[in-house]
């Protein structure tokens, strides 16, 4: 029963991204009429992720005013570089420039674009470092263990609770509480949403291992 019922969570989940997929079409049309490739978009998804970084990493030191600005800057960059790396696949496919250099490159950039933004909360101490380096690699092994996956031919698409999009979600709404409540039970409010990060990060992976192994017992049986 609970399986099906996570398959069914899946399910909708997966629409959902497709239905928003669609929704981008018209910004793809735009970006293309500009002379935009997939791969521009890559990068400046990327650029605005380093600059979320940076803005994550300076919160600490500010007064607290100046904290809010920052963080709130931080969210929106992240989530604009979130939005860029929707629109490339949208771009691609709609135009049919999806490449297999493309997808690699897209892929390398997200990783880099995820590391920074970790590492910029940890750098502006806005969490527990270990947790932030927990959160970092469990969000890098998510990506790893899909790309092994399908490489071994077994799909991958929304398996496990905690993909990019989810991961950047719950930092945005975090950041977002962090605002209106800097310290919650006096651990951080932006500290839970990492420690929250790397718990569900982890449980993704552990949840692709498991997929790929009855995935491969089944092929052997």
């Amino acid at each position: 029963m609970s399986v099906n019922i996570q398959n069914s969570e899946l399910t909708m989940l997966t629409k959902l991204k497709k239905k928003v997929q669609q929704l981008l079409t018209s910004e793809a049309q735009a970006a293309h009429k500009m002379g935009l490739t997939p791969n521009m978009i890559s990068s400046i998804g990327l650029a605005l992720a380093l600059l979320s970084a940076v803005a994550y990493a300076l919160v600490q030191n500010q007064p607290p005013q100046n904290r809010s600005i920052l963080l709130l800057l931080a969210i929106i960059l992240l989530l604009a570089s979130g939005f860029c790396d929707t629109l490339d696949g949208v771009l691609a496919r709609t135009f049919q420039q999806m490449t297999v250099f493309g997808g690699f490159f897209d892929s390398l950039l997200d990783r880099y674009a995820d590391a920074a933004v970790y590492v910029g909360v940890i750098i502006g101490r806005l969490c527990d470092p270990a947790w932030g380096l927990f959160a970092l690699a469990g969000s890098l092994l998510v990506s790893y263990s899909r790309a092994r996956a399908e490489a071994a031919g077994i799909k991958m698409e929304s398996v496990g609770v905690a993909e990019r999009a989810e991961r950047m979600i719950i930092l945005a709404a975090a950041s977002v509480a962090a605002i209106f409540w800097p310290s919650v039970l006096n651990i951080g409010t932006l500290n839970i949403g990492i420690i929250v990060l790397a718990v569900l990060s982890n449980l993704t992976v552990l949840q692709r291992g498991l997929h790929v192994y009855r995935v491969l017992k089944k092929k052997e049986n």
